[in-house]
């Protein structure tokens, strides 16, 4: 496909709109070209039959080739100019050159869909069944560019039937038809017994195809006359892992209806989770933990791992309110909350963090028939205007009340964990980091006193008394002290 592309680019000259500017400067590939061969080459993209005639008369050679051994037949039917590509059959053009990617004029007459041009070439002699270097003739071009009338001309007038073939890669004009979405041609070629459930040499059927590329009405006609849903590709990838990877939900969704496994893993062990992490599809994440998806991690890294090392920073957010498991290690043996350390993600090492401390209390809440607090669970940063003063308190104390280390004291009375602390400590921006490292403690602390709906103006207080902090608790007490009396602050 991409010579096809990197022709019909050609098709845009460069020139100012004179013949003579033609001549002077070549476009890329005529640049052995003599000048009135140049000249002839662009009158016949430009359609101008006047020069063409006046070329002709000077002897110019009708079938000069570029460097791409493209003649002015091969840019005049790629171009639609109908009266150019008659005019150059009735002088008697060549039909059966090929450029050096073996595209022959037949083949560009198929991909642009004029039927008078696909019928002037045939009748001029040209090879119907002729291949270019990817093994792809009239009829794939057709079906490639949704191109109904020119398959209705080739196998219903013309009953060229053995033109469906295979191509290089293994794809007929079906699987062709599906891979580029083209509703039309997949029910004409279905009408016209043309419907195959055969796999590219890749492993992949016209619906792996549609799915990978997210054409959800191909993928709607498909699935009415699809009977095995999970085929596996040779990546062992069936058509909804596909769907997936390429972040087409609407797709996906179909696909499950339709009676796609969810949990089928491909040849590397990866789920249709894994992948959608490690894309940064955070919607599909969603959808996927919806639908009960396996959450165990099977491969090198667990879908947490996945979106700390890719940085996706909404899906990490999406499968800690799900409950993932972040004790989890990679082949590595790492932690979720190492992975991001190591990594430098410091909002990424304070989610988790906070997760790490409010699962065992949900769990227990579990466990004992307790209620969990009846507000929405957010591990991401909190700028409510209900916590802004307790938040502003909690600042002033990291940054200029608590000595160095101190952070630490009141860390291990909160019961953090050695690990936990280390994360923090890892994001170094100089002798004074130990004010950040304190700063997002105490912000994660204040995460789980709210989760726990309590009071934290009272608890800090009550808790620098109790690690001998007392001149601090009492600055603390004095700037809350409205707060202090309430019996819980307000949570957002």
């Amino acid at each position: 496909m991409k010579a096809l592309s990197d022709f019909l680019g050609a098709l845009s000259p460069r020139h100012d709109g004179t013949q003579q500017a033609a001549a002077e400067a070549p476009p890329a590939g005529d640049e052995t070209l003599l000048p009135h061969e140049r000249e002839f080459h662009h009158a016949a993209k430009m359609n101008n039959l006047e020069t063409m005639e006046k070329l002709l008369r000077k002897n110019v050679n009708i079938n000069a080739v570029n460097t791409l051994q493209r003649t002015a037949l091969h840019f005049a039917v790629a171009g639609n100019r109908v009266s150019t590509v008659d005019f150059l059959l009735h002088h008697k053009a060549r039909v059966d050159v090929a450029d050096k990617h073996g595209l022959m004029a037949i083949h560009l007459a198929a991909w642009s869909g004029n039927l008078d041009i696909m019928r002037m070439l045939v009748k001029a002699g040209a090879d119907q069944k002729a291949t270019n270097q990817e093994g792809r003739n009239v009829l794939h071009f057709a079906a490639l560019n949704n191109n109904v009338d020119i398959v209705d001309y080739l196998l219903q007038e013309l009953q060229l039937k053995d033109l469906n073939k295979q191509d290089e890669k293994g794809k007929r004009a079906f699987l062709l038809a599906a891979e580029k979405g083209h509703v039309e041609m997949i029910y004409r070629l279905v009408s016209l017994k043309l419907f195959t459930s055969e796999k590219d040499k890749e492993g992949n059927t016209a619906v792996h195809l549609a799915a990978k590329n997210g054409h959800y009405e191909v993928l709607e006609v498909l699935l009415n006359q699809w009977e095995e849903i999970n085929e596996l590709n040779q990546n062992g990838e069936t058509p909804f892992y596909l769907a997936v990877e390429g972040g087409h939900e609407k797709c996906a969704e179909l696909l499950l209806e339709a009676g796609s496994d969810i949990n089928i893993s491909n040849k590397h062990n990866s789920n249709a989770l894994h992948i959608a992490t490690r894309h940064g599809h955070t919607s599909l994440v969603r959808f996927l933990i919806s639908k009960n998806i396996n959450l165990v991690p099977k491969p090198e890294n667990s879908p947490l791992h996945l979106a700390i090392l890719n940085n996706h920073l909404p899906v990490v957010i999406s499968l800690l309110d799900a409950n993932h498991d972040i004790n989890t290690l990679n082949q590595q043996g790492k932690t979720a909350l190492a992975v991001a350390s190591r990594s430098n993600h410091a909002l990424v090492v304070d989610m988790i963090i906070k997760a790490e401390r409010h699962y065992p209390l949900k769990q227990e809440h579990l466990e004992n028939h307790v209620d969990a607090p009846d507000f929405s669970l957010a591990f991401k940063q909190d700028h409510s205007a209900q916590t802004k003063q307790i938040r502003y308190c909690l600042w002033n104390l990291a940054y200029n009340q608590l000595k160095p280390q101190e952070w630490k004291t009141l860390a291990l009375f909160w019961k953090f964990t050695e690990e936990q602390i280390k994360a923090i400590e890892e994001q170094w921006t100089g002798k004074k980091s130990y004010k950040e490292h304190g700063h997002r403690m105490l912000l994660i602390w204040l995460h789980g006193i709210l989760l726990a709906h309590q009071n934290p103006a009272k608890y800090i207080y009550e808790d620098l008394v109790r690690v001998g902090f007392q001149q601090v608790a009492d600055k603390i007490r004095a700037e809350m002290s409205p707060e202090m009396d309430s019996r819980k602050c307000a949570v957002s």
